[in-house]
């Protein structure tokens, strides 16, 4: 299928734009490439310490035979319930490698902070930034520089960019990406979504709303819902950084098991190939594009508009809002998956799941066969869907979808364009997911209120005072400001207000990831209004239109007394209190160095 000509364009001027970092970020990888095997540049005392805690036979392996040894790096802990399924993975690695005449080692373990724990508590305010946290200690542990491959252990929000960013510093190791996958399905999303409403009209108490949380979030596994950790898998899948197919098969299983073992074969076999692959090779624009492709079509999570940029950023490629925007334009929605529908990814897996979309975009010339993944087959090999027969593992074809509530093809899209569209006005950029949003509500204007805090704007909710067609600006939530938090506690009660028939949007300069649901929400507005960004000009009363057809994010003042208009100071309580407790002292100088979210609120840079 001949590439589609906007895919084509867009994938040029990324390149163009990006040539002077790619290759300075090639030349770094390959001369890290062309050094001597590790252990004939180590010191004796520096390789005397890297075995000591390893069994003696794969000792030997390293030091005389010099055989491959693969890093393992791992964001296990027992507060995700998406990452209790990877204790048991280094063993089998392990297992795996010594079969095949290599050896694993635990490089090390990078923080993972669940966000469905810390959502609404000031611990949320380190959750972007424990993004960086954890490509910092990806690089640390892999920076004892004695491995031939690496594999990453993680599945959630910020873990996996982490991993990626990390991962990308070390480009010259093949590496692979080992997935855990989801939880059983639980209480429908929708019902939960509806007891949270009843919860916020204290309709349904404490003990019914714990009742449908439990039911909800109830086992190992990610959560069932289309977020950001569901989103990373996909945009993992279409990238080729995965065993093909991994994703969303079940914790827990034969079938699981033996795809974590494919990842340790699937690894070494790269460090003896021909095809010689490294992971700062196989991320170039092609595949950025892809991954931003497979975002777009699958309604995935908004968080990737920061994310992806600091992820592209790692391996020297430049992509910007703008072409988010320009590929949503002509990228189709194929897949509906709650809250842009109401099926789970365990039933989006069933209709035909990462494979079925990759094929269909594919086909329909919406991404680029003609790149290197971590398996010799390419990109068509991930439209396949894993399965055992006996106890090997075997690919079989997706197939046609199984249910085309959930998943559709190109050619019978459930909307001609993707799930995100860019804002920009005199309020700023911003950044939306229409995909789950009424069609009815993809424009609204209406007087504004302003709110410092989420809390805020609870309290006036609770009062009453929002009670008609309302605007609610939440500032002082980007990067410099508090962290960026993600908001998800706003959208009950915002989801009430529409639900009672009014007009009402949110614009806020913090994240609402890929929860923020039916209400309509301009989020990651940019420049921060913490930066001196029109968020702080804003006013009660003040009308502003979101309109998500037409791309319009603007205040309706007259332009020379906007222009005029003295922006708001951060209160310096609220500065100060962003800053205390909850360890948020020791990211002081994260939210100094942020950059903006268009840029990837990096802190490294």
């Amino acid at each position: 299928m001949t590439l589609h000509p906007t895919i084509s364009d867009i994938t040029a001027r990324i390149a163009e734009r990006s040539r002077p970092t790619r290759s300075a970020y090639l030349k770094q990888i390959d001369a890290a490439s062309s050094r001597n095997h590790n252990t004939d540049r180590m010191g004796c005392a520096n390789l005397a310490h890297a075995v000591a805690g390893i069994p003696v036979d794969d000792r030997f392996k390293v030091i005389t035979q010099r055989a491959p040894n693969i890093g393992i790096v791992t964001a296990y802990n027992d507060m995700l319930s998406a990452h209790v399924p990877l204790q048991p993975y280094p063993a089998l690695i392990k297992d795996e490698a010594r079969k095949l005449g290599a050896t694993a080692q635990v490089a090390g373990g990078v923080p993972a902070m669940c966000d469905g724990v810390t959502q609404g508590t000031s611990g949320m305010e380190m959750s972007l930034f424990s993004r960086d946290v954890i490509a910092l200690a990806t690089a640390v542990a892999l920076s004892h520089d004695m491995f031939d491959a690496a594999l990453m252990l993680g599945v959630c929000d910020k873990i996996v960019p982490g991993l990626l960013i990390g991962a990308l510093h070390f480009g010259h190791l093949p590496t692979v990406f080992v997935p855990a996958g989801p939880m059983p399905s639980g209480m429908p999303n929708k019902e939960k979504a509806k007891v949270r409403e009843l919860a916020a009209q204290g309709m349904v108490g404490r003990e019914g709303l714990l009742d449908a949380e439990l039911k909800s979030y109830h086992s190992p596994g990610t959560c069932t819902f289309y977020g950001t950790a569901n989103s990373n898998q996909m945009l993992l899948e279409a990238m080729g950084l995965h065993v093909p197919g991994t994703a969303f098969v079940a914790p827990g299983g034969a079938l699981r098991d033996e795809l974590t073992r494919e990842a340790a074969r699937t690894v070494l076999g790269i460090t003896k190939s021909k095809r010689f692959a490294p992971i700062g090779r196989i991320v170039d624009e092609r595949a950025i594009v892809n991954a931003m492709v497979a975002l777009l079509a699958t309604g995935g999570s908004t968080n990737h508009l920061i994310h992806w940029v600091a992820v592209a950023r790692s391996a020297g490629i430049l992509i910007d809002w703008n072409d988010f925007s320009d590929l949503s334009d002509v990228v189709p929605t194929i897949s509906h998956v709650y809250p842009n529908g109401s099926a789970d990814v365990n039933q989006f897996q069933a209709a035909g799941g990462t494979g079925f979309v990759i094929r269909e975009l594919l086909d329909a010339g919406l991404m680029h066969e003609d790149v290197l993944t971590v398996r010799e087959g390419g990109l068509r090999e991930y439209t396949r869907e894993p399965a055992l027969a006996g106890e090997a593992l075997t690919w079989h074809d997706a197939g046609a979808s199984k249910d085309e509530s959930i998943v559709r093809p190109a050619k019978q899209p459930f909307s001609a364009t993707g799930g995100l569209k860019l804002l920009q006005g005199n309020l700023g950029r911003s950044v939306i997911k229409v995909s789950a949003v009424p069609d009815d509500r993809h424009i609204i204007e209406a007087p504004a209120r302003v709110f410092d805090s989420q809390e805020a704007l609870h309290k006036a909710f609770n009062t009453g005072e929002l009670e008609r067609d309302v605007v609610c600006v939440v500032r002082w939530q980007g990067p410099q400001a508090n962290g960026m938090p993600e908001l998800h506690k706003l959208t009950p009660p915002l989801a009430v207000l529409q639900g009672k028939g009014f007009r009402v949007a949110l614009v806020t300069d913090g994240r609402m990831s890929g929860a923020s649901g039916k209400v309509p929400a301009a989020i990651h507005v940019s420049p921060e209004a913490a930066a001196g960004g029109p968020l702080a000009k804003i006013r009660d009363g003040d009308v502003v239109l979101l309109d998500s057809v037409t791309g319009v994010l603007r205040v309706k003042v007259p332009e020379q007394e906007w222009l005029a208009r003295p922006a708001a100071a951060m209160p310096e309580a609220l500065r100060q209190g962003n800053g205390e407790g909850m360890g948020r002292e020791l990211f002081a100088g994260m939210r100094r160095s942020a950059l903006m979210a268009e840029e990837g609120a990096l802190t490294w840079i």
